[in-house]
Protein backbone atom coordinates (compact mmCIF):
# COMPACT_ATOMS: atom_id res chain seq x y z
CA UNK A 1 0.00 0.00 0.00
CA UNK A 2 2.81 2.51 0.69
CA UNK A 3 4.49 1.60 -2.50
CA UNK A 4 0.99 2.86 -4.35
CA UNK A 5 1.27 5.95 -2.37
CA UNK A 6 4.57 6.87 -3.16
CA UNK A 7 4.06 6.15 -6.90
CA UNK A 8 0.67 8.30 -6.89
CA UNK A 9 3.18 11.32 -5.58
CA UNK A 10 6.04 10.48 -7.99
CA UNK A 11 3.00 10.60 -10.59
CA UNK A 12 1.71 13.92 -9.85
CA UNK A 13 5.08 15.62 -9.63
CA UNK A 14 6.05 14.95 -12.59
CA UNK A 15 2.64 16.11 -13.52
CA UNK A 16 3.48 19.41 -12.05
CA UNK A 17 6.95 19.69 -13.47
CA UNK A 18 5.42 18.75 -17.31
CA UNK A 19 3.25 22.30 -16.48
CA UNK A 20 6.00 24.09 -15.69
CA UNK A 21 8.02 23.05 -18.80
CA UNK A 22 5.09 23.79 -21.35
CA UNK A 23 5.16 27.51 -19.73
CA UNK A 24 8.35 27.55 -21.56
CA UNK A 25 7.02 27.12 -24.48
CA UNK A 26 10.23 25.09 -25.26
CA UNK A 27 9.80 25.05 -29.05
CA UNK A 28 10.11 28.88 -28.92
CA UNK A 29 12.21 29.06 -26.42
CA UNK A 30 14.62 26.08 -28.23
CA UNK A 31 14.20 28.73 -31.54
CA UNK A 32 15.23 31.41 -29.35
CA UNK A 33 18.64 29.65 -27.87
CA UNK A 34 19.23 28.24 -31.53
CA UNK A 35 19.29 31.47 -33.31
CA UNK A 36 21.17 33.06 -29.95
CA UNK A 37 23.94 29.93 -30.59
CA UNK A 38 23.99 30.66 -34.33
CA UNK A 39 25.14 34.24 -33.85
CA UNK A 40 27.52 33.50 -31.69
CA UNK A 41 29.12 31.01 -33.58
CA UNK A 42 29.13 33.08 -37.45
CA UNK A 43 31.02 35.60 -34.60
CA UNK A 44 33.21 33.41 -33.17
CA UNK A 45 35.23 32.18 -36.61
CA UNK A 46 37.15 29.13 -35.28
CA UNK A 47 37.58 30.29 -32.57
CA UNK A 48 34.68 28.84 -30.30
CA UNK A 49 34.13 28.58 -26.71
CA UNK A 50 31.68 25.42 -26.40
CA UNK A 51 31.17 25.78 -22.43
CA UNK A 52 29.99 29.45 -23.58
CA UNK A 53 28.16 28.75 -26.46
CA UNK A 54 26.38 26.19 -24.44
CA UNK A 55 25.39 28.80 -21.51
CA UNK A 56 24.32 31.10 -23.67
CA UNK A 57 22.00 28.90 -25.70
CA UNK A 58 20.71 27.99 -22.36
CA UNK A 59 20.56 31.66 -20.53
CA UNK A 60 18.49 32.64 -23.55
CA UNK A 61 16.38 29.52 -23.53
CA UNK A 62 15.34 30.29 -20.07
CA UNK A 63 15.02 34.19 -20.57
CA UNK A 64 12.97 33.53 -23.17
CA UNK A 65 10.86 30.70 -21.67
CA UNK A 66 10.40 33.53 -18.47
CA UNK A 67 9.37 35.96 -20.84
CA UNK A 68 6.47 33.66 -22.54
CA UNK A 69 5.49 32.57 -19.10
CA UNK A 70 4.90 36.38 -18.18
CA UNK A 71 3.04 36.73 -21.51
CA UNK A 72 0.62 33.83 -20.43
CA UNK A 73 -0.02 35.36 -16.67
CA UNK A 74 -1.11 39.14 -18.45
CA UNK A 75 -3.07 36.79 -20.86
CA UNK A 76 -5.12 34.25 -18.81
CA UNK A 77 -8.48 35.54 -19.44
CA UNK A 78 -7.63 35.69 -22.78
CA UNK A 79 -6.47 32.49 -23.65
CA UNK A 80 -9.35 30.62 -21.98
CA UNK A 81 -11.24 32.07 -24.49
CA UNK A 82 -9.41 30.70 -27.82
CA UNK A 83 -9.11 27.08 -28.65
CA UNK A 84 -5.71 26.14 -29.25
CA UNK A 85 -4.65 27.95 -25.99
CA UNK A 86 -7.85 27.12 -23.60
CA UNK A 87 -6.12 23.62 -22.32
CA UNK A 88 -2.71 25.80 -21.27
CA UNK A 89 -1.88 25.15 -17.31
CA UNK A 90 -2.99 28.56 -16.57
CA UNK A 91 -6.06 28.85 -18.28
CA UNK A 92 -7.15 25.25 -17.16
CA UNK A 93 -5.75 26.06 -13.71
CA UNK A 94 -3.45 23.44 -13.18
CA UNK A 95 -0.77 26.26 -12.36
CA UNK A 96 -2.09 29.40 -10.52
CA UNK A 97 -1.47 33.25 -11.60
CA UNK A 98 0.96 33.38 -9.02
CA UNK A 99 2.58 30.22 -9.11
CA UNK A 100 3.88 31.14 -12.61
CA UNK A 101 4.62 34.63 -11.63
CA UNK A 102 7.32 33.11 -8.88
CA UNK A 103 8.39 30.85 -11.39
CA UNK A 104 8.81 33.44 -14.47
CA UNK A 105 10.47 35.52 -11.83
CA UNK A 106 13.50 32.69 -10.90
CA UNK A 107 13.58 31.77 -14.27
CA UNK A 108 14.56 34.73 -15.44
CA UNK A 109 17.04 35.90 -12.49
CA UNK A 110 18.62 32.20 -13.26
CA UNK A 111 18.66 33.07 -17.46
CA UNK A 112 20.02 36.33 -16.27
CA UNK A 113 22.50 35.13 -14.26
CA UNK A 114 24.00 32.68 -16.59
CA UNK A 115 24.82 34.88 -19.37
CA UNK A 116 25.85 37.80 -17.20
CA UNK A 117 28.93 34.61 -15.52
CA UNK A 118 29.44 33.50 -19.05
CA UNK A 119 29.24 36.66 -21.45
CA UNK A 120 29.39 40.30 -21.11
CA UNK A 121 26.97 43.30 -19.64
CA UNK A 122 26.02 44.46 -23.01
CA UNK A 123 24.35 40.74 -23.64
CA UNK A 124 22.41 40.72 -20.19
CA UNK A 125 21.34 44.63 -20.40
CA UNK A 126 20.07 43.48 -24.21
CA UNK A 127 18.19 40.10 -22.71
CA UNK A 128 16.74 42.70 -19.78
CA UNK A 129 15.11 44.85 -22.69
CA UNK A 130 14.28 41.75 -24.87
CA UNK A 131 12.16 40.34 -21.74
CA UNK A 132 10.44 43.78 -20.88
CA UNK A 133 9.83 44.59 -24.36
CA UNK A 134 7.84 40.89 -25.32
CA UNK A 135 6.21 40.79 -21.41
CA UNK A 136 5.39 44.35 -20.73
CA UNK A 137 4.89 46.06 -24.09
CA UNK A 138 4.10 43.83 -26.57
CA UNK A 139 1.72 41.22 -25.07
CA UNK A 140 -0.93 43.90 -24.27
CA UNK A 141 -0.46 45.77 -27.31
CA UNK A 142 -2.11 42.80 -28.92
CA UNK A 143 -5.30 44.07 -28.20
CA UNK A 144 -4.41 47.36 -29.77
CA UNK A 145 -3.46 46.73 -33.17
CA UNK A 146 -0.98 45.53 -35.49
CA UNK A 147 1.80 47.98 -34.06
CA UNK A 148 1.73 45.21 -31.80
CA UNK A 149 3.54 43.29 -34.64
CA UNK A 150 6.24 45.71 -35.14
CA UNK A 151 7.02 45.85 -31.35
CA UNK A 152 7.32 42.22 -31.25
CA UNK A 153 9.87 41.95 -33.98
CA UNK A 154 12.21 44.20 -31.53
CA UNK A 155 12.74 41.44 -29.10
CA UNK A 156 12.10 39.07 -31.33
CA UNK A 157 14.84 39.18 -33.75
CA UNK A 158 17.78 40.23 -30.98
CA UNK A 159 18.69 36.50 -29.96
CA UNK A 160 21.16 36.16 -33.28
CA UNK A 161 22.70 39.89 -32.58
CA UNK A 162 22.39 38.95 -28.51
CA UNK A 163 24.65 36.03 -29.95
CA UNK A 164 27.31 38.18 -31.65
CA UNK A 165 27.46 40.82 -28.75
CA UNK A 166 28.19 37.47 -26.59
CA UNK A 167 31.19 36.63 -28.66
CA UNK A 168 32.83 39.57 -30.02
CA UNK A 169 31.22 42.57 -26.74
CA UNK A 170 29.82 45.25 -29.37
CA UNK A 171 27.62 45.56 -32.21
CA UNK A 172 28.82 46.12 -35.48
CA UNK A 173 27.35 46.16 -38.79
CA UNK A 174 27.60 42.09 -39.14
CA UNK A 175 25.17 41.97 -35.81
CA UNK A 176 22.45 44.63 -37.44
CA UNK A 177 22.78 42.67 -40.65
CA UNK A 178 21.79 39.22 -38.79
CA UNK A 179 19.54 41.10 -36.86
CA UNK A 180 17.77 42.84 -39.64
CA UNK A 181 17.12 39.30 -41.81
CA UNK A 182 15.13 38.22 -38.88
CA UNK A 183 13.34 41.47 -37.75
CA UNK A 184 11.89 41.23 -41.18
CA UNK A 185 11.43 37.71 -40.99
CA UNK A 186 9.02 37.79 -38.30
CA UNK A 187 6.19 40.41 -40.38
CA UNK A 188 5.48 37.27 -42.81
CA UNK A 189 5.96 34.76 -39.91
CA UNK A 190 3.61 36.75 -37.68
CA UNK A 191 1.09 37.75 -40.49
CA UNK A 192 0.67 33.97 -41.30
CA UNK A 193 0.05 32.94 -38.06
CA UNK A 194 -2.62 35.86 -37.09
CA UNK A 195 -3.87 34.84 -40.23
CA UNK A 196 -4.45 31.23 -40.02
CA UNK A 197 -6.05 31.56 -36.34
CA UNK A 198 -7.78 34.95 -37.28
CA UNK A 199 -10.77 33.44 -35.56
CA UNK A 200 -9.32 32.56 -32.34
CA UNK A 201 -7.62 35.92 -31.88
CA UNK A 202 -10.67 37.88 -32.57
CA UNK A 203 -12.46 36.17 -29.88
CA UNK A 204 -9.96 37.44 -27.35
CA UNK A 205 -9.73 40.80 -28.93
CA UNK A 206 -6.46 40.21 -30.34
CA UNK A 207 -5.80 42.61 -33.31
CA UNK A 208 -2.54 41.57 -35.72
CA UNK A 209 -3.63 41.74 -39.09
CA UNK A 210 -2.27 44.91 -41.10
CA UNK A 211 -4.60 47.53 -41.99
CA UNK A 212 -7.92 46.92 -41.11
CA UNK A 213 -7.24 43.53 -39.97
CA UNK A 214 -9.20 41.87 -42.80
CA UNK A 215 -8.03 38.60 -44.22
CA UNK A 216 -7.89 40.10 -47.73
CA UNK A 217 -5.73 41.13 -50.61
CA UNK A 218 -4.08 44.01 -49.14
CA UNK A 219 -3.04 41.93 -46.14
CA UNK A 220 -1.90 39.86 -48.53
CA UNK A 221 0.25 42.54 -50.15
CA UNK A 222 2.15 43.21 -46.72
CA UNK A 223 3.17 39.52 -46.37
CA UNK A 224 4.40 39.60 -49.98
CA UNK A 225 6.52 43.21 -49.56
CA UNK A 226 7.57 41.96 -46.68
CA UNK A 227 9.25 38.58 -47.24
CA UNK A 228 10.49 40.30 -50.96
CA UNK A 229 12.43 42.41 -48.94
CA UNK A 230 14.38 39.05 -47.37
CA UNK A 231 15.63 38.18 -50.88
CA UNK A 232 18.14 41.64 -50.82
CA UNK A 233 18.97 41.33 -47.07
CA UNK A 234 19.64 37.50 -47.49
CA UNK A 235 22.37 38.72 -49.43
CA UNK A 236 23.99 41.12 -47.34
CA UNK A 237 26.24 38.52 -45.12
CA UNK A 238 28.16 37.60 -48.53
CA UNK A 239 28.68 41.08 -49.61
CA UNK A 240 30.09 42.18 -46.49
CA UNK A 241 32.30 38.99 -46.12
CA UNK A 242 30.68 37.59 -43.18
CA UNK A 243 29.44 34.40 -45.17
CA UNK A 244 30.06 33.39 -49.16
CA UNK A 245 29.02 32.63 -52.04
CA UNK A 246 27.22 29.05 -51.38
CA UNK A 247 25.28 30.54 -48.60
CA UNK A 248 23.72 33.74 -50.82
CA UNK A 249 22.55 30.83 -52.88
CA UNK A 250 20.65 28.92 -50.93
CA UNK A 251 19.32 32.27 -48.84
CA UNK A 252 18.08 33.55 -52.41
CA UNK A 253 16.25 30.01 -53.57
CA UNK A 254 14.82 29.81 -49.88
CA UNK A 255 13.62 33.40 -50.21
CA UNK A 256 12.24 32.94 -53.56
CA UNK A 257 10.20 29.92 -52.55
CA UNK A 258 8.69 32.03 -49.96
CA UNK A 259 7.66 34.48 -51.59
CA UNK A 260 6.01 32.33 -54.10
CA UNK A 261 4.26 31.19 -51.23
CA UNK A 262 2.84 34.73 -50.81
CA UNK A 263 1.74 35.18 -54.15
CA UNK A 264 -0.37 31.97 -53.79
CA UNK A 265 -1.95 33.92 -50.82
CA UNK A 266 -2.39 36.81 -53.06
CA UNK A 267 -4.27 35.17 -55.92
CA UNK A 268 -6.76 33.35 -53.50
CA UNK A 269 -7.03 34.58 -50.19
CA UNK A 270 -7.04 31.26 -48.08
CA UNK A 271 -6.11 29.95 -45.32
CA UNK A 272 -4.67 26.94 -46.79
CA UNK A 273 -1.94 29.42 -48.39
CA UNK A 274 -1.65 31.17 -45.21
CA UNK A 275 -1.33 28.05 -43.76
CA UNK A 276 1.83 27.53 -46.72
CA UNK A 277 3.71 30.34 -45.50
CA UNK A 278 3.52 29.82 -41.92
CA UNK A 279 5.20 26.80 -42.29
CA UNK A 280 7.51 28.39 -45.12
CA UNK A 281 8.62 31.00 -42.49
CA UNK A 282 9.25 28.26 -40.03
CA UNK A 283 11.79 26.06 -42.69
CA UNK A 284 12.96 29.80 -44.22
CA UNK A 285 14.75 30.91 -40.85
CA UNK A 286 16.75 27.75 -39.16
CA UNK A 287 17.65 26.75 -42.78
CA UNK A 288 19.39 29.97 -44.11
CA UNK A 289 20.92 30.32 -40.75
CA UNK A 290 22.50 26.83 -41.02
CA UNK A 291 23.57 27.54 -44.25
CA UNK A 292 26.02 31.07 -43.19
CA UNK A 293 27.11 28.51 -40.73
CA UNK A 294 28.46 26.08 -42.66
CA UNK A 295 29.78 28.50 -45.23
CA UNK A 296 31.40 30.51 -42.55
CA UNK A 297 33.32 27.26 -41.39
Amino acid sequence: MHKIDTDIVTLSGMQKISLYIALLKPRLSFLVAFSSGFGYILAAHSDINWSVLLLLSLGGFLVSGASVTINQVLEVEYDAMMERTKNRPLPTGSITKKEAIVFAFFVAIVGLAILYMTTNPLTVVLSFISLVLYSFVYTPLKRVGPIAVFVGAIPGALPPLLGWVASTGYIGHEALIIYGIQFIWQFPHFWAIAWVGDKDYKKAGFKLLPNKGEKDLNTAINIMVYTLFLLPLGLLPAYFGITGINSAIIATVCGAGFLAQSFNLMRDNSDKAALKIMFGSFLYLPIVQIAYLLDKI
